[in-house]
């Protein structure tokens, strides 16, 4: 595939792999701001108009005005006026504006290191979800079919990191032989979610797949069962159901996809907000204290390139949550940033856990519940199960308390903030030798790096002291 690249003066403007460069040396530029840029030098000098300018940095958005005169702005002062000391880039009063120096074309020879199928741009990933195929062999199921996949839709759009195909573009290729990389390059897809539905007396079985479009290889596959009654005023809340677990199954796989493409990119030298974004999750999947330090800079910086790029923020969240939740963090600060994510599931599990360090057990549990429910692959649900676990078990359920420290240590065995509390669960439920068990076997792994329990001591210290206290009478 042919790549074209624009040079203006000591600037070569690189749409592809989305970079801005200046001698050679890569310049800082949101993605807003590559928009403009290219729809701008693409124009060959006419005028570009207002509204095209909008559509090109906020499509499918409404957006007031002032917001392209905040990026227009940014780029004239990034981009140093000519050498005649004119800015290259010009205002047509009223209309819009346009690129007022020459602008030379060239062809770049395509990276053979990456995917060219499917472009990848620096622009948020999209996902098409596929109209879902009825397998009841009923004509009538049909409408049960679409509003899954509908519902699907819905549920994925809250994840604002990546965009979604709309209904009336994925649709059109109900019963079209088209092979899944050709669909995925018709709508502009770096995913594809296809699945079907089975209804049945009493039960109905879901089936759904995630597919990479640039190589039509499977990413994710997952069933599922939902029995009881299926009378047709309860359709809408089983549709709910199956969205939101199949929505927040889905969240963590596009999520590794796309920190992999990030980690190709390190060395490329683009310093866009949204690669920024994407190197940052890159290190945050790494789950340690340095990481998540190096994660949360980078989420930093990319909020201080692109101010309006919300996933920038979104992410700042996340990793401020994950610091806390590990004891790697005393930033109070951090506590604030986390409760504001709208993340899926991660929203009710930051919920969940600042009703933890509340000392509210019993208001914690259904939050954290919930967000396990929805993510129940996410590689950090080991430190969610623990917490969970103490909701339970200060809310007076030590029995509930220990399947899920149980559950914990089967996601991360030998971690010892778990096996600490199965311990003290243990003692609760008066069962003495299981208990020295536990502290026998988290005395063997030695200090932990990383206080996991900090924030809950800090915050609840009359916690921190039953704890010690069942820890001694377990024999620590």
């Amino acid at each position: 595939m042919t790549e074209r690249r624009f040079l203006f003066g000591p600037y070569t403007l690189d749409p592809e792999r989305g970079a801005l460069l200046r001698d050679g040396a890569a310049l800082a530029i949101g993605h807003r701001g590559m928009a403009l840029l290219r729809a701008l030098v693409e124009a060959d000098g006419q005028v570009v108009t207002k509204a095209e300018l909008m559509d090109a940095a906020w499509p499918n958005s409404v957006v007031e005005e002032s917001n392209l005169s905040v990026q227009v702005a940014a780029l004239r002062k990034l981009l140093d006026p000519t050498a005649d000391g004119v800015d290259w880039i010009a205002t047509v009063a009223r209309i819009g504006y346009r690129f007022a120096a020459p602008v030379t074309v060239t062809a770049g020879a395509p990276d053979r290191n990456v995917e060219t199928a499917v472009p990848d741009p620096i622009r948020r990933p999209s996902i098409a979800v596929l109209p879902f195929v009825n397998l009841g062999g009923s004509p009538e199921h049909d409408y049960f079919a679409d509003g899954v996949a509908e519902d699907i839709m819905t549920a994925l759009s809250r994840f604002r990191w990546f965009a979604v195909v709309s209904r009336n573009s994925s649709f059109a290729f109900r019963g079209r032989s088209v092979g899944l990389t050709e669909i995925g390059r018709a709508l502009g897809a770096r995913y594809l979610l296809e699945g079907s539905v089975r209804r049945s007396p009493g039960s109905v079985r879901i089936s759904a797949h995630l597919v990479d479009a640039a190589n039509a290889s499977q990413l994710w596959a997952e069933r599922y069962d939902f029995g009881g009654s299926l009378e047709v005023g309860e359709m809408r809340s089983m549709q709910d159901r199956i969205a939101e677990q199949v929505a927040g199954a889905i969240e963590p796989e596009l999520l590794r996809s796309e920190s992999s493409l990030a980690a190709k990119r390190l060395h490329r030298g683009s310093t866009t907000g949204w690669d920024m974004v994407h190197r940052g999750a890159w290190l945050f999947r790494k789950v340690g204290c340095e990481t998540h330090r190096q994660a949360r800079e980078l989420f930093r910086q990319a909020c201080r390139v692109d101010p309006d790029l919300p996933e920038a923020h979104l992410w700042l969240a996340r990793v401020d949550a994950g610091l806390v939740a590990y004891g790697w963090s005393d930033d109070e600060a951090a506590e604030k940033a986390i409760e504001s994510s709208p993340s899926f599931a991660l929203g009710h599990l930051v919920l969940g856990m600042a009703r933890v360090l509340s000392g509210d057990a019993v208001a914690a549990i259904a939050p954290l519940e919930h967000g396990l429910r929805l993510n129940p692959h996410d590689p950090q649900n080991f430190v969610w199960n623990n917490l969970l676990a103490w909701a339970h078990f200060f809310a007076g359920m030590p029995a509930k308390a220990l399947v899920c420290a149980t559950r914990a240590m089967k996601i991360r065995p030998g971690w010892r903030p778990a096996l600490e509390t199965a311990a003290c669960c243990h003692v609760k439920l008066g069962q003495r030798d299981a208990a020295r068990t536990a502290v026998a076997q988290a005395r063997e792994l030695g200090a932990l790096i990383g206080d996991v329990l900090a924030p809950m001591r800090r915050h609840n210290p009359a916690w921190a002291a039953v704890m010690e206290a069942a820890l001694r009478e377990a024999g620590k």
